[in-house]
């Protein structure tokens, strides 16, 4: 899975070995970080895989190495992304497209990379192999609207609409695609040092006063990828505490 050495991808990880799986953690900058989950993995199996998704030479790389570090992919989560502050209002031209064009890169052409990449791995996967999912964590953000970050709202939308479109495309593989848009997340000691703390008018925004924990949305995208999940393929699951409605 890709961005899992903090935060929400961390718990993801967590969540898959706890299952029995064995997880590539992917990081771009973070090696200290991603050692020390993969320390702390239950199982055997597990390994540490690196690029920066804006590179699509990186990014082929880092999916054949995590393809033969686990002996093939089943399951491919989406997860890496970056939010640059841009409003409109209060950065040059200039700014403005190289912002547009890195958080682009990171949180849509990125992932679109990772996804044609793993398929061809599932795809060529013996026919008793289970069926193959893909999940991406989109964004509240994409519905709601990032006024500080638009290109980050732009990007996850995007992410969204790429998932249904390729659930489509990909049925007749037997590979369910599907998202989880999560609202605010807490920050933990992974990714304390990047993230905005979640003070009290973040937890405002939801009738149960509080933001996500990690583990809630890694308990949603474990079900998502379970055999059992087919039939959500095509969905997008808002994971945001009744803080924004649809």
């Amino acid at each position: 899975m890709t961005g899992a050495s903090r935060g929400v991808g961390r718990a993801v990880a967590a969540a898959f070995a706890a299952h029995g799986d064995r997880v590539a953690i992917h990081h771009r900058d973070s090696a200290d970080l991603a050692a020390s989950l993969l320390a702390c993995l239950p199982g055997e199996g597990h390994a540490v895989v690196r690029a920066d998704l804006a590179d699509p030479d990186a990014t082929a790389a880092m999916v054949d190495a995590a393809a033969e570090a686990l002996g093939g992919i089943d399951v491919l989560v989406n997860n890496a992304g970056q939010a640059y502050p841009h409003p409109i209002d209060g950065v040059s031209y200039e700014q403005w497209q190289q912002t547009w064009a890195r958080t682009l890169a990171v949180n849509l052409t990125g992932p679109a990379n990772v996804t044609f990449c793993a398929v061809r791995h599932m795809l060529a996967r013996p026919a008793d192999a289970p069926p193959g999912r893909i999940v991406n964590v989109g964004s509240r953000g994409a519905y709601r609207g990032e006024p500080g970050q638009p290109a980050y709202g732009a990007a996850k939308a995007g992410l969204h609409a790429m998932g249904q479109s390729l659930a489509v495309a990909l049925a007749p593989h037997g590979i369910a695609v599907t998202t989880v848009a999560p609202g605010y997340v807490l920050e933990d000691a992974s990714n304390a040092s990047y993230k905005t703390p979640r003070g009290e008018q973040h937890a405002a925004q939801s009738p149960f006063n509080r933001v996500a924990r990690p583990e809630e949305v890694a308990a949603a995208v474990l079900w998502l990828a379970d055999p059992a999940a087919e039939w959500a393929s095509g969905a997008v699951l808002d994971l945001n505490g009744a803080s924004h409605l649809r």
